[in-house]
């Protein structure tokens, strides 16, 4: 039989690479985001002095900001599953841009308040929509380093730019960090309707990639979600995944929010650094950040890869993760600036680790209750963004030190620890009738 020749075999087009663009979207929103919510903490040495704001004031303004966000997240999760991932997008970022420049107009504790309750409001839809673009454009061999990718963002921003925030404050006064900060939001709000298509109607994706995205368990955008109801409130949370989960985080997250608010005012009076030294510190501690979150994604896919376990590939980066970050205590029984860093860089190394929870919601949540889900699992994690600054505030200005306060993160990555270790179980796909 004469054999046939190569060029009869047919052709099989390559697979497009659309996800990573629209991943590369949601990475620059995740850093704007972050940008926006957190200068605040670089800001609020010299806001204090201005406004005459006391620790315990300012420990409410820190935590204003997750008052909205945590209870606006099922609203805002509702308003992804009815207006779908481009337009809540969309007016998300563009609403919190024009809230985080406004902060710049503040003129006493009631405004900032103000100002931050609207930025959280502005603001929740952000995690629910990056899950649901994970979900929708990445199989499952993936989405851990995808949600690594737009999650080191919140951390590397920060690092990278801290030098020039602190440089900002110095020379033009913190009100111009706002300003600066929210118009660059604003323009890449209109950057990102015009970039940011769902797989079904990207013309960039061709239909090998489509296929892959499918096979590897993506959902469809396209598939119709149920209408909220409380009723769906209670069954999601009454199942062990998602009620654990969210404990998990809000004990993780509580390492970042105090990275977040009153880590420059610890370097600046517990540790006694001026603005140009708290600057060149803090970047360590978010590059570090920066590298637990590649470390955490690379981890979990690979564990899943070589074992087939989600349980396995998961829940152990996290629980690492959470370890280290009880780690933060350490920096009570040191005194050199340089280890205390060091110590500091370990802590949030380990929380940048414990991000990866939201690649496993991406995991378990029901197909037709992505926003919800979402919604569900940020609002119980943002609660530690209500509590953590009340709470250092409170103990900051009752005995003058940050010794308990410390001890008080490293008490609840411990118990954030023990949580997915324990309560969780098995890591699948829930299904809801």
């Amino acid at each position: 039989m004469p054999r046939p020749s190569v060029s009869a075999q047919p052709v099989v087009p390559a697979r497009s690479r659309s996800r990573f663009r629209a991943l590369a979207l949601i990475c620059i929103a995740t850093s704007l985001n972050y940008l926006d919510r957190a200068v605040i903490g670089v800001a609020a040495p010299a806001i204090t002095q201005e406004l005459s704001i006391t620790p315990t004031q300012m420990g409410i303004v820190f935590s204003a900001f997750s008052w909205t966000y945590a209870f606006c997240q099922i609203p805002g999760g509702v308003v992804l599953d009815r207006l779908g991932t481009k337009i809540t997008y969309t007016l998300s970022l563009g609403l919190w841009s024009l809230f985080a420049l406004l902060h710049g107009t503040a003129t006493g504790v009631v405004s900032l308040v103000a100002m931050r309750l609207a930025l959280g409001v502005a603001e929740a839809p952000c995690f629910p929509t990056n899950s649901k673009v994970l979900s929708t454009w990445f199989p499952q061999q993936e989405r851990a380093r995808a949600t690594s990718a737009y999650a080191v963002g919140q951390y590397a921003g920060l690092a990278f730019f801290s030098p020039v925030l602190f440089w900002i404050v110095m020379t033009w006064g913190w009100r111009s960090l706002f300003v600066i900060c929210g118009a660059i939001g604003i323009v890449y709000a209109g950057i990102w309707y015009a970039l940011y298509r769902d797989p079904q109607h990207s013309s960039r994706v061709n239909a090998a990639e489509l296929e892959y995205i499918r096979a590897g368990g993506a959902v469809s955008s396209t598939e119709k979600p149920v209408p909220f109801s409380w009723r769906n409130v209670r069954t999601l949370l009454g199942r062990r995944q998602i009620i654990g989960a969210a404990i998990g985080q809000f004990c993780s997250n509580s390492t970042l929010v105090f990275f977040l608010t009153w880590f420059p005012t610890y370097l600046a009076t517990e540790r006694h650094m001026n603005w140009v030294t708290s600057g060149v510190y803090s970047i360590m501690p978010f590059l570090c950040a920066s590298a637990g979150v590649i470390l955490g994604g690379v981890l979990s896919d690979a564990i899943i890869m070589r074992t087939g376990s989600a349980n396995w590939g998961r829940k152990l980066p996290i629980i690492i993760g959470l370890l280290l970050a009880s780690m933060i205590v350490l920096a009570n029984f040191v005194n050199g600036d340089r280890l205390v860093i060091g110590i500091m860089s370990i802590a949030f190394l380990g929380q940048g680790m414990g991000n990866l929870g939201w690649t496993l919601v991406s995991d378990i949540s029901p197909r037709s209750m992505f926003g919800l889900t979402g919604g569900i699992f940020n609002f119980c994690t943002n609660l530690s963004g209500i509590t953590t600054p009340i709470i250092v505030g409170l103990i900051l200005a009752g005995t003058g030190s940050f010794y308990s306060a410390l001890a008080f993160i490293a008490l609840l990555a411990l118990l954030g620890a023990l949580t997915y270790i324990f309560v969780i179980g098995d890591v699948h796909r829930l299904e809801i009738e």
